[in-house]
């Protein structure tokens, strides 16, 4: 889908975007025009939803650049987080079973690639719970990993929310490629960078689930939701919703699933869209 504006499209009862590549700019901040926009529509009584890969733990930042603390659907569906109380209301995880094979059949598929684990406790910094352990091969796909090395066997050891699986090298398209068919139904695959890493959720779990979770605790109707998203991760979500917007900056796949093109999120692609009911 290339760039429409749509005409008459009603004022949305729920916005949801995603935050890398699409809220925030390249220097991972929430400009002032952005902020302005999404203070108006929560002003108005709209709800607006973080709809995200991170996990809950990495949320304040974005908590802070937008000035209040939305609910958010993390780890890419699998939990619901209310950051204004800093508290999981729902959390859904691949058991160590599911863990376990899926890690066998990665190392099959895709040899050499590392292996990590995202977890979840009560809270954003359950410091109780390591929350993110990864194997001596894991080679990190960002800047500053905050997480805890250890033996592989150990990053099967305990439920967890998704399983990263990093290929250098590889491109993310590739392995999601080479593993999914093989996954059997057994777990959902996506990835949010193109840089040799998928993400590997339980069955059905998707932006799209988690989104639907939200809707259905405030009330909303699916159909007046809009949400916004760059990458391969935000498809299910922008096709659950009444309206999905992609970033001109978006992968072809989300573009492509997408019911308009806005501008990059260099360029206040998110903030440019909801002026047209809020500031503009």
């Amino acid at each position: 889908m290339e760039e429409v504006t749509p005409v008459h499209l009603p004022k949305p009862k729920m916005v949801a975007s995603d935050v890398d590549g699409t809220l925030i700019d390249e220097d991972e901040r929430v400009t002032p025009r952005t902020r302005a926009a999404v203070a108006a529509l929560v002003a108005d009584g709209v709800p607006f939803v973080l709809a995200t890969g991170r996990p809950p733990r990495w949320i304040q930042p974005v908590v802070d650049g937008l000035g209040f603390a939305p609910l958010c659907v993390c780890g890419n569906g699998a939990v619901i987080y209310d950051s204004a109380a800093d508290r999981i209301l729902q959390s859904t995880v691949l058991d160590v079973a599911s863990l376990e094979w899926i890690a066998d059949l990665a190392e099959r598929v895709l040899p050499g690639c590392g292996l990590a684990a995202e977890r979840v406790g009560a809270s954003a910094h359950d410091a109780a719970t390591p929350q993110f352990v990864s194997s001596p091969e894991y080679e990190h796909a960002w800047l500053n990993p905050d997480d805890t090395q250890v033996a592989r066997s150990e990053v099967v050891a305990a439920p967890a929310i998704k399983m990263l699986i990093r290929l250098r090298g590889a491109t993310s398209a590739d392995m999601r490629a080479a593993l999914a068919p093989r996954l059997a139904g057994r777990a959902d695959v996506t990835y949010s960078t193109d840089n040799g890493l998928i993400e590997v959720s339980a069955p059905g779990i998707t932006k799209a689930a988690g989104l639907a979770t939200v809707a259905e605790r405030l009330g909303v109707q699916r159909a007046t939701i809009i949400a916004f998203g760059d990458m391969p991760n935000d498809v299910p979500m922008l096709r659950l919703a009444g309206h999905g917007v992609a970033m001109g900056n978006g992968h072809p796949e989300v573009r492509a699933a997408a019911d308009e093109v806005t501008a990059a999120n260099s360029d206040d692609g998110v903030a440019q869209v909801l002026e047209r009911w809020w500031i503009g």
